[in-house]
């Protein structure tokens, strides 16, 4: 979808490059200012869109990085056990740098230690991904809960929300 919304700024640009070209070359001596102004302005906002639209290509490469390595984490867990039902996430604040902070915790329904490893998703307020990372929390005590954080990568504004997306005890 993100990919969709990228070639469509980018084929907005274009058009807009190619209509400032027209305007500065049909000019006649009397209006050459206010074309040359045209085209300056439809040259400046061509620039602005094609801005936008690699921030908006970064942002995606972020997060499918973030995304393919906390699934890569996930993965190499050998003889885990699915937990999401023993974690529990706390608001969403601000933390340092601009990045959101969620306090973690997990409670161990066994009877032995264990280590978690929990994958925490980042959302704005229409539920699209905006980060993920991993969090491991060791030592989980049976019977016991131990609390932890998740920090995101990058940094992310406005309203944000998290999610569990997925757990392993080991």
């Amino acid at each position: 979808m993100a990919r969709h919304g990228m070639r469509g700024m980018a084929r907005g640009a274009a058009i807009v490059v190619a209509a400032a070209a027209v305007l500065s070359g049909c000019s006649d001596g009397g209006a050459s200012g206010t074309a040359s102004q045209a085209a300056s302005a439809a040259t400046k906002a061509a620039s602005a869109a094609a801005s936008a639209a690699s921030a908006a290509s970064e942002a995606g490469a972020a997060l499918a990085s973030a995304s393919a390595e906390a699934g890569r984490k996930l993965d190499r867990i050998k003889g885990g056990a699915h937990a999401k039902a023993d974690v529990k996430l706390g608001a969403t604040a601000d933390g340092s740098g601009g990045h959101k902070a969620a306090p973690v915790t997990v409670t161990n329904p066994t009877s032995e230690s264990r280590t978690y490893a929990v994958q925490v998703n980042f959302k704005n307020t229409k539920g699209d991904l905006l980060d993920t990372v991993v969090v491991t929390v060791p030592d989980v005590p049976g019977g016991g809960s131990k609390n932890a954080t998740a920090l995101s990568n990058r940094e992310l504004s406005g309203a944000v929300t998290t999610s569990v997306a997925r757990a392993v005890r080991y």
